[in-house]
């Protein structure tokens, strides 16, 4: 099945008076009568991003024809949301930098960042009950319940060399894509569709979503820190296996498992992350996870076809190929 509607320069042009929308309503609700709760929550906002969840959210109502108003107020849930485990993550990780600039558990310490992520996290819930529908209420509900055992999931699997890519891919489904999926979903259940496209939406947030967080964990062995906004080599810092490391140790002799096998089981020292890199390389293993991803990108667009014809479908359609370049 091929679409007939023409391609866009980029599909986030399509939805950018709603993202601006979006904008306002994130502004409106980050008020609060404690100053550093608004500072805090500002830093990490306004340090850019994708803002792919919501601007999922927004791609996938235009494609079903939602003009509901709420669509912008659960824009600004999902980022929220989103922020909220951004704040809680980099705490668990002791990250220092993310997207070019000092965390804000770097900047404003620990305490701060888990308790402003809180907040977003109580001011999302109040957001959802002001949308009076308990259809979403139990979506989101239900996805960041999933995304916190994804989390918890994550920091049982650290420094577990075993890891199988079963495991790995159940992880970021739950920590990662399960926004993305609950994203599109919104978006048919505020136009009240039937089963079968609530089922295609949410198909594709979920497999975009996996091939984001695959992408991005090929590019922590496949890139420069300036162009990622992160530290090289961060998840083998963190004792965190992912794609590239689970892939090279299948793909590599018996010395060059142990030499990965000893950094995830240690963590914390990358002295030997050079050698890494170059196991990773010769293996193919970044090949092998950007073929993953494909994959997952693939499956996406096989669901974004099932929706109607138009403008918006083909800007699902090129987010889902256009992942497949992502390099920073």
């Amino acid at each position: 099945m091929t679409s007939n509607s023409p391609s866009v320069a980029s599909p986030l042009d399509l939805i950018q008076p709603d993202m601006q929308q979006v904008d306002r309503v994130i502004n409106e609700r980050l008020t609060s009568e404690v100053p550093l709760v608004k500072e805090v929550a500002q830093y990490i906002i306004s340090a850019g991003g994708k803002r792919l969840r919501p601007a999922l959210l927004l791609l996938a109502a235009g494609a079903l024809g939602c003009t509901h108003p709420h669509r912008h107020t659960l824009a600004a849930v999902v980022e929220f949301i989103h922020t909220s485990t951004l704040l809680h993550d980099d705490v668990v990780d002791e990250s220092s930098m993310r997207r070019g600039r000092p965390t804000a558990n770097q900047t404003f310490g620990n305490a701060a960042s888990v308790l402003v992520g809180d907040f977003l996290y109580s001011r999302s819930f109040q957001m959802m009950v002001d949308v009076d529908d308990m259809r979403v209420m139990q979506v989101l509900a239900n996805a960041t319940n999933v995304i916190a055992e994804g989390e918890v999931l994550q920091l049982m699997n650290m420094h577990d060399a075993s890891l199988d890519e079963a495991a790995y891919l159940r992880v970021i489904r739950s920590k990662t894509a399960k926004l993305f999926e609950a994203s599109a979903r919104l978006a048919a259940i505020l136009q009240r569709t039937d089963e079968a496209t609530e089922t295609a939406c949410a198909t594709y947030g979920q497999a975009l979503g996996t091939a984001f967080q695959i992408i991005d964990d090929a590019l922590d062995y496949d890139g420069e820190a300036a162009e990622l906004g992160k530290n090289l080599g961060d998840d083998l810092r963190e004792g965190k296996i992912t794609l590239p490391l689970i892939l090279a140790m299948q793909r590599g002799d018996t010395n060059e498992r142990q030499l990965i096998r000893d950094a995830i089981e240690q963590g914390g020292n990358t002295e030997r992350l050079p050698d890494i890199l170059a196991i990773i390389r010769r293996t193919g293993a970044l090949g092998a996870a950007r073929e993953a991803a494909a994959a997952e990108a693939q499956r996406a667009i096989e669901a974004a076809r099932q929706l109607p014809d138009n403008e918006y479908r083909s800007g699902l359609l090129q987010l889902a190929a256009a992942l497949q370049e992502r390099r920073s």
